[in-house]
């Protein structure tokens, strides 16, 4: 049943409201309140999938009870209820985040169709969210060490911020589940999250892949293609192996990040982009920049803030909690009952070094889940784990 607040100083034209609403649709429950006042304490109290508010009411109006209740609840939609002379008012609300206005005295048809499509878009939303609640189980940081929680505690000072991230650590230690959280908890998690690896792009390549290319830029520019940069636009952007990118592209990175723009391949014409950077390289970069490979000023634009990502070897207390997760993931994965791991098994993965690190583990519980036993056994380990 969808829950409605009707939030309407005159008696009468919130009676009409509540009867047409109620009459309307059986799965409609219409609650109301006399005032903004009374309409921001119900709506703390209450869930609601849509609220009808009045713009001119005294107390507190409309506007000021749709920027409380965006603070508060922000998923709720909101349809203003606008009388003549209050038109730019409620154009403005939506600007302000309102999904629509319906004038008074209010028309049937276009109120139930408005509330119809608001409770359509208030499913739509939700649906996102528990869609992306799964699609951040894919990106989940496992572990309980010290080092972990660092990286963790960093996570939650530095997201919600614009600074600029760079990632550092060996291959396999998981840079980019970092990169991930980073966005996600970040205010541009309903933007896009775009994916670069510098080093799997060959360097004639990287400039037209980052800034987009018109045509004719070169031999195979048939038609004019925006890039990574566009496409992360409100967004977040993640330079992967930013060590193995060309000097060009990298002065081109530069000023995009000093003047958030940039241009495509074969034309001057300037693009405003408003992107977050993320980076994250497996190089030593003071020492890249030493051999002339690297640009110090890029660098220091890149590093406002550095996470280091620490290898397996420098977390062994998190590889039983990983094996555990691993294991349940593949055991879906391949449809197969779950398994456990002995004592003697685990404490055998423990004492591994770990130089892929949590790429191999993965690839290790892969191979015992699907060649061991029931409790993947010591015995087991040492015929199918071995380096």
């Amino acid at each position: 049943m969808s829950k409605i607040l009707v939030i309407e100083d005159e008696a009468a034209i919130r009676r009409v409201l509540v009867k047409i609403l109620s009459e309307e649709n059986d799965t409609y429950s219409v609650e109301e309140a006399e005032d903004g006042l009374k309409g921001i304490e119900t709506i703390k109290n209450n869930d609601y999938d849509l609220v009808l508010c009045d713009i001119k009411m005294p107390k507190m109006d409309g506007v000021e009870v749709l920027q409380a209740a965006r603070k508060i609840k922000p998923e709720i939609p909101f349809i203003m209820i606008s009388g003549h002379g209050d038109l730019d008012t409620a154009v403005n609300t939506m600007r302000l985040g309102a999904f629509d206005y319906i004038s008074k005295p209010p028309d049937l048809n276009r109120l139930l169709t408005t509330v119809r499509n608001a409770l359509d878009r208030k499913v739509l939303v939700v649906e996102n969210k528990n869609l992306k609640k799964k699609v951040s189980k894919n990106y989940e940081m496992i572990g309980e060490s010290s080092e972990i929680d660092t990286i963790k505690d960093m996570i939650e000072k530095v997201a919600p911020t614009d600074a600029r991230v760079l990632i550092t650590g060996s291959n396999g230690t998981g840079k980019e589940l970092v990169a991930h959280w980073l966005h996600e908890k970040s205010a541009r998690s309903s933007g896009s999250f775009i994916e670069v690896n510098c080093a799997a792009i060959p360097s004639e390549l990287i400039e037209s892949e980052l800034f987009g290319h018109v045509k004719g830029a070169f031999t195979s520019a048939v038609k004019d293609r925006a890039g990574k940069f566009e496409a992360a636009n409100k967004g977040t952007i993640f330079l992967d192996e930013i060590g193995d990118m060309s000097l060009s592209a990298q002065a081109k990175v530069l000023r995009a990040l000093q003047e958030s723009k940039i241009s495509r391949v074969g034309t001057d014409k300037d693009i405003k982009v408003d992107v977050r950077v993320i980076a994250a390289t497996n190089k030593d970069l003071k020492k890249e920049i030493e051999e002339g490979n690297f640009r110090e000023d890029l660098y220091h634009r890149l590093a406002v803030i550095l996470i280091q990502v620490p290898s397996l070897n420098d977390r062994r207390d998190d590889i039983p909690l990983l094996i555990e997760h691993f294991s349940k993931k593949i055991a879906a994965e391949q449809g197969m009952a779950g398994k456990t791991f002995s004592v003697t098994a685990i404490k055998m993965l423990k004492a591994y070094d770990w130089t892929g690190n949590i790429r191999e583990l993965r690839n290790v519980v892969e191979r015992l889940i699907i060649l061991g036993g029931q409790e993947v056994s010591e015995d087991d380990v040492k015929l199918f784990a071995s380096k």
